[in-house]
């Protein structure tokens, strides 16, 4: 009996870090799509959904101490219960920063006056990233969090390519300054986004294999 809800409250502990993961993703592609179109109802609505991430953060972490004090896990139900925490705090950073870029939609005024394309395919990638790091965490899968971490090359170079594009774009036409400086912020935060994956990535290959690697 103990056994059996120890492990449901396992179970459920999983369930907060996925859904956590669904709401961070959603907040990531709607902050983007925001950015595109400039939509100011659709920023604020990204905006209001990173308190219902904070509070399932707060929830698993109540879970994690409860499950780590009373139930004195060991091994891979201990390495689950940890490396779960360590994700919730890294998804709960994922959303504050598509909160950051849907904040700057309100700071442009009229149309871009650069194009979005980098900053679209970056963003694709790094919602494949956040997808597919809690796929694998759904599926205990260390093949798929290896590969998956593999991407964040492919954001670190568009970042610096893009980031070059827009300090040329600046030094060329002062008046794309104000718009080419909160496009950089939002490489930024995408490449941070991309960072955090890596480190849910991690927390998979960790649980699944009892190995600490580093995928960054």
């Amino acid at each position: 009996m103990v056994r059996e809800r120890f492990s449901q409250r396992l179970e459920d502990l999983r369930s907060e870090i996925q859904e956590m993961g669904v709401l961070s993703q959603k907040m990531l592609v709607n902050s983007i799509q925001a950015l595109e179109y400039l939509d100011l109802e659709l920023a604020k609505n990204v905006i209001e959904m990173d308190s219902i991430v904070d509070d399932l953060e707060y929830d698993v972490e109540k879970a994690t101490v409860h499950l780590l004090a009373l139930q004195q896990p060991m091994a891979k139900d201990l390495r689950l219960i940890t490396a779960s925490y360590k994700i919730a705090i890294d998804l709960e950073r994922m959303s504050d920063f598509a909160v950051n870029i849907a904040e700057l939609v309100s700071k442009i005024e009229g149309e871009h006056v650069i194009p979005l394309a980098e900053i679209n395919t970056i963003a694709s990638i790094t919602q494949m990233m956040m997808e597919n790091s809690m796929k694998a965490y759904a599926e205990n899968d260390a093949e798929l969090a290896k590969a998956t971490a593999e991407e964040d090359s492919q954001v670190d170079r568009l970042f610096y390519s893009t980031w070059q594009k827009l300090v040329n774009l600046m030094i060329e036409d002062a008046t794309l300054i104000p718009n080419a400086v909160d496009l950089i912020f939002v490489l930024r935060y995408l490449e941070r986004i991309a960072d955090h994956a890596c480190n849910i990535c991690e927390g998979v290959v960790y649980i699944a294999t009892n190995q600490r690697v580093n995928l960054n």
